[in-house]
C-alpha cells in the first residue's frame, strides 16, 4: 500500500505538467455530438443509465482478474466492480444525448470515485477496460466542475506516465496482446493529457508493437501462440482505439508499415477472410498456453475447442471502417447478420462517414 507521502510526491510529479498540444481528449472531441441529437442505437444506453441513477459506485483500490480462474482471488469482485466502467459510460452518453443533469452528476460521481481509490498496477489485462472511463470523461469533461477536472487530469496523466515507463522497462509479455492493451491505454491517457512527449512516447511503443506483433504475412505472435481468433481480436482492438485516439486527434499511425512489411491493415485484410466466412478456425485446438486449457477444464467452454463465430469481429471491423472505409462493407454485413450494431459511443463521438 502506498503511504500518503508517496502518493503526494508522486500525484506532485506527474501534474507538473509540460507543454501541452492542442486537444486534450482521448477519442471523443467535444463537438461531435451535440446535446439532443442522439443516433437511432443510442436509447437502450440511455434506458440502462436511467435505471442505474440510483446506483452507487463500487470502486476497489484493485482490480485482478488476469490469470485468475472462478472463484479464486478477487476475481469475483474485481467482474463486479467493473460493471462501473460501462456504467459510467452510459451515463456520459445519456447526459450529452439528452441533457438531463442527473446524468453528468452520477459521471461525475463515479469518475470521481475511481479516481479516489483505485490504485494503478499497470496491469493491462486487469485494467483494460479503463477505457470506458477515458470515453466518459471526454463527453463530459467540458461540463464537470474544475476540482474533478484537476483529480480526473491528474489520474490520465499517472496512467499514461506508468504504462509507457513499464513499456520502457521491458514488462511481461512485451509482445503479445499485453502490449497492445498497454498501448491503447497509454494512447488514449496521453491524448487525454494533450502532452506531446507522451503522445510521441505512446506512438514510437505503437510502431515498435506493429513490428513485434504483426507479421508480414498478416498473421499474429497470439494466434500462433494461442491457436484462437479470440485472440486477434483482443489483440486488434486495442490497437485500433489506439489508432482512434490518433486520427481523432489528426495524426495518422495505422498507414504505419514496419521494415519487414507488416502492418495493422494488412493483417485486418487476412483475418477478414475468417470473418466473411471465407475461412473458419477451431479455437483452441492446439493453443501452447497452459492457462487456456485450465479455463476449459474449470468450465469455461469459450476456452475449449470450438469453432470461431465470426460474430466476435463486429466491433473490431466497426472500429477499422471508423478508420478506412474499405472495411464498412464488411462492417455492415457483420452488424446486420449478427444484429449486433457497433458501440454507441462510436456513433456519438465519431463524424459518420460519407
Amino acid at each position: 500500500m502506498r503511504t500518503a507521502l508517496i502518493c503526494a510526491a508522486l500525484l506532485s510529479s506527474l501534474t507538473a505538467a509540460p507543454a501541452l498540444a492542442a486537444g486534450g481528449f482521448s477519442i471523443c472531441a467535444p463537438a461531435k455530438a451535440p446535446i439532443g441529437q442522439a443516433p437511432a442505437n443510442a436509447q437502450a444506453a440511455i434506458e440502462r443509465a436511467r435505471g442505474n441513477l440510483a446506483r452507487p459506485p463500487a470502486p476497489l483500490p484493485r482490480l485482478h482478474t488476469e490469470g485468475t480462474l472462478p472463484g479464486h482471488g478477487i476475481r469475483d469482485i474485481s467482474i463486479k466492480a467493473k460493471a462501473d466502467h460501462p456504467i459510467t459510460l452510459d451515463f456520459a452518453l445519456a447526459w450529452r444525448l439528452t441533457g438531463e443533469r442527473a446524468f453528468i452528476d452520477q459521471t461525475g460521481r463515479y469518475l470521481t470515485a475511481w479516481a479516489d481509490v483505485y490504485e494503478m498496477s499497470f496491469n493491462p489485462i486487469d485494467e483494460t477496460g479503463f477505457d470506458a472511463l477515458m470515453l466518459a470523461y471526454d463527453l463530459t469533461k467540458a461540463d464537470l466542475p474544475t476540482a474533478t477536472r484537476t483529480q480526473m487530469d491528474a489520474f490520465w496523466r499517472r496512467m499514461a506516465v506508468g504504462y509507457l515507463d513499464a513499456m520502457d522497462a521491458g514488462p511481461k509479455n512485451a509482445h503479445t496482446n499485453w502490449q497492445s492493451h498497454r498501448i491503447k491505454l497509454a494512447a488514449m491517457s496521453a491524448f487525454a493529457t494533450g502532452d506531446e512527449a507522451l503522445i510521441a512516447r505512446s506512438r514510437k511503443r505503437y510502431e515498435a508493437q506493429v513490428a513485434a506483433n504483426l507479421n508480414p504475412d498478416g498473421t499474429t505472435f497470439d494466434f500462433h501462440e494461442r491457436d484462437a481468433l479470440h485472440y486477434v481480436t483482443y489483440n486488434f482492438d486495442p490497437l485500433l482505439m489506439a489508432n482512434l485516439a490518433a486520427r481523432a486527434n489528426g495524426q495518422d499511425w495505422f498507414s504505419h508499415r514496419s521494415a519487414t512489411g507488416s502492418s495493422l491493415p494488412h493483417s485486418l485484410d487476412w483475418f477478414a477472410a475468417y470473418a466473411r466466412g471465407d475461412k473458419t478456425h477451431i479455437e483452441f485446438a492446439n493453443s501452447k498456453i497452459q492457462f487456456d486449457r485450465d479455463r476449459a477444464n474449470s468450465g469455461q467452454s469459450e476456452y475449449a475447442p470450438h469453432p470461431w463465430k465470426p460474430s466476435a469481429a463486429v466491433n473490431t471491423f466497426a472500429y477499422a471502417a471508423a478508420l478506412d472505409p474499405k472495411y464498412a462493407a464488411l462492417s455492415r454485413q457483420l452488424s446486420e447478420r449478427y444484429l449486433r450494431p457497433a458501440p454507441v459511443w462510436m456513433s456519438v463521438c465519431l463524424p459518420a462517414k460519407a
